[in-house]
């Protein structure tokens, strides 16, 4: 097959200050990623100012019966899921809905009786009331299955968040039986917290999840390949999976996880029982769950670089954008550690990570840049400064290298003007 297919360019990167030279180094450094094996396909977007100045797709969507990666491949983009659902709740508090201090039991009565573990094993009162701000900043108490704790392995033996066939509600019904990790506000934790905030959404507006996403987000953004599911007639563009084990199925611990990277582990991976194309109306979640597109995923972005307009649609307003895309953390909480590792230069806003320092995050970017990952290898990145917006597509679930840091540098070395 070709070395890059390209699609939806719609302007002469020269015209809004990119080098078309320099965007052409990006598809032979993902097609070394594919040659290397670490991935079978790489979907990658870029746009600046408004339009976009490169879409290429390099590998296989599925390399077994050697299909291609194309423009419409369709992804799971796991915590992707995430920045989406945290503008979702910000647009309820536009309208007044609730406060960002309010206790998050005012809305889930469950959490005000929920414990906290102290370090001696007991359980204790919380301090003070989790707040829902603290959802979406992953300092709540909230923890994962695969962390290496005691209460993460309360949530591995509940199948808290790991069971597809019950609703959200019926999961954060479960998840508030089971105590926090640590008093709210003490650390920062990557957690369910936002699917806790998801659930949120649902009690706030009185529609499911997926009904308020598609009708106040995917609906007027037009990106009508993003949902919960995936149409059987559909199914034959969604990328297979590769890489280490199911994650979220079988509840493999962090370290088990890494054991498994750095040994090489490659292999297709079927994850329909935990990931599912055919239950959209069970199987929503606030930190996972969405099947999306690059081009679709690139809406969302543009939508949030012009400051919450896109194409006459105006979803959010600028300032709650800013407050969403401000550190949040205070200075004792930094850097924050993301699954073992400290994440330096970046603070944490209401669910994305945020730039802080460029230096210190020892990479291309610019102070206020914001955007998230999926554990299967899915990236976007939103820069005010420079608008722009970058979105990586890939199905491998969490190597350890790192193509879509690659395509950062690939895409800043670009900007010539």
């Amino acid at each position: 097959m070709s070395l890059a297919t390209a699609a939806a360019v719609t302007a002469d990167p020269e015209a809004v200050g990119m080098s078309r030279s320099r965007l052409e180094r990006l598809a032979p450094a993902m097609q070394q990623f594919i040659d290397d094996g670490t991935v079978a396909g790489i979907s990658t977007m870029i746009s600046r100012r408004g339009e976009i100045v490169h879409a290429e797709q390099v590998g296989f969507r599925d390399k077994e019966a050697e299909l291609a990666m194309t423009a419409d491949t369709i992804f799971r983009i796991y915590s992707m899921t995430k920045p989406i659902v945290s503008t979702a709740l910000m647009m309820l508090h536009e309208e007044g809905r609730f406060q960002l201090t309010d206790p998050v039991a005012n809305y889930l009565p469950a959490f005000g009786a929920t414990k906290v573990m102290a370090d001696d094993g007991s359980l204790v009162d919380q301090a003070r009331p989790m707040e829902v701000r603290e959802l979406l900043m992953h300092t709540s108490g909230l923890t994962y299955d695969f962390a290496l704790s005691p209460v993460a392995e309360m949530y591995r033996d509940a199948r808290i968040m790991n069971d597809a066939t019950r609703s959200l509600e019926a999961c954060i019904d479960a998840l508030a039986e089971i105590p926090l990790e640590f008093q709210p506000g003490a650390k920062w934790n990557y957690s369910v917290g936002i699917d806790v905030a998801a659930r949120l959404i649902e009690v706030l507006s009185g529609q499911s999840l997926g009904q308020f996403l598609a009708e106040r987000i995917f609906d007027p953004l037009g990106m009508s390949d993003t949902g919960f599911g995936v149409a059987d007639s559909e199914l034959d563009r969604l990328s297979a999976m590769y890489g280490l084990p199911d994650l979220i199925g079988e509840g493999y611990s962090a370290v088990q996880l890494l054991e498994a990277a750095l040994s090489g582990y490659d292999e297709r991976a079927d994850v329909s029982a935990t990931y599912p194309t055919n239950t959209p109306d069970v199987f929503q979640r606030g930190g996972l769950g969405l099947f999306s597109t690059t081009s679709d995923y690139m809406r969302f972005g543009q939508m949030l670089v012009n400051g919450g307009t896109l194409d006459g649609e105006r979803l959010i307003g600028r300032k709650t954008l800013e407050l969403m895309h401000s550190n949040h953390l205070p200075q004792a909480l930094l850097p924050f550690d993301l699954l073992g590792r400290p994440v330096g230069g970046m603070g944490f806003g209401l669910g994305s990570r945020v730039m802080m320092n460029v230096a210190e995050f020892a990479s291309t970017g610019s102070v206020g840049e914001y955007g998230w990952a999926g554990a299967a290898k899915t990236y976007y990145w939103v820069d005010p400064a420079e608008e722009l917006v970058g979105v990586f597509m890939s199905q491998y679930m969490t190597g350890v290298l790192e193509p879509d840091r690659t395509m950062r540098s690939l895409t800043y070395q670009a900007i010539v003007d």
